[in-house]
């Protein structure tokens, strides 16, 4: 009688980006992936922006070994991994010190692969894997989105909503010509909404229109919790469960859950 084969639970890789800075994106990151390990999710936070806010935000100090001696393959990315507050969340964590891996990768053979190479032999030990990228269209970047197998964009609701974000869609085209043919638009993600105005509801008609099925229901709200919850170290559902911007955020991982079920 034939053995059935074991079939690995493969971990869905996700990258946050957006070129733009101030549009929630290290915030979306990070409470997201505390939102999808609240909901019972193994998960992996990997930190790929110098100013290591992901890391700050979840109360973890970058040790001796961080993503940029990964990169450098001085160490493997499962060596850097630190635990947080928040059970089954994991980050690996970033400082400055990334600042300088954008010259050094330049030089290196495979230099785009250097994060897939990284994350790899992770896949089967988490549910997701999120990368926080650079506020640019950096080799970060290209790294992260070379190694996810989609993206989100959070968006802020402003008068210039989306700008810039035509320079990233082409980026993401380029990826999944040229380097990971699987790259795909997990969602976009509309951030900082003032529901008040009506500035706001037409930015989100404007984003839902040119992005059609690709945007979240989910919407995040300006919330003065969110902006103080870095500063303990903490996601938001651990800092105030019962914010707007708390449910809003547990609201979002649910959707990232089923639209990734099967």
């Amino acid at each position: 009688m034939k053995q059935k084969k074991k079939v690995l639970n493969l971990g869905k890789v996700i990258c946050v980006a957006n070129q733009k800075g101030g549009v929630g994106k290290t915030t979306t990151a990070v409470n997201l992936a505390a939102a999808l390990a609240e909901n019972g999710k193994k998960v992996l936070l990997v930190d790929l922006d110098p100013q290591g806010n992901a890391s700050s935000g979840l109360g973890v100090k970058a040790g001796k070994k961080t993503v940029y001696e990964v990169l450098l393959s001085e160490c493997t990315l499962e060596s850097v991994l630190s635990p947080t507050k928040q059970k089954s969340l994991f980050v690996a964590p970033a400082d400055i010190r990334l600042a300088g891996a954008e010259l050094e990768l330049a030089a290196m053979d495979r230099r785009e692969y250097r994060v897939r190479a990284a994350v790899e032999p992770l896949h089967s030990q988490f549910d997701f894997i999120i990368m926080d990228c650079p506020p640019s269209l950096s080799m970060l970047t290209i790294n992260a989105l070379t190694a996810a197998q989609s993206v989100l964009i959070p968006i802020q609701c402003e008068y210039y909503a989306l700008e810039g974000v035509t320079a990233l869609m082409n980026t993401v085209q380029r990826v999944k010509k040229g380097l990971n043919p699987a790259l795909e638009i997990e969602g976009v993600l509309l951030t900082m909404l003032d529901g008040r105005t009506n500035l706001g509801l037409q930015v989100v008609q404007e984003v839902k229109k040119h992005f059609k099925g690709k945007v979240f229901a989910t919407t995040i709200p300006r919330n003065v919790r969110l902006g103080e919850a870095p500063s303990y170290g903490l996601p938001i559902h651990l800092y105030d469960r019962r914010s707007t911007g708390a449910e809003a955020y547990l609201s979002l991982s649910r959707e990232v859950i089923a639209r990734n079920r099967g």
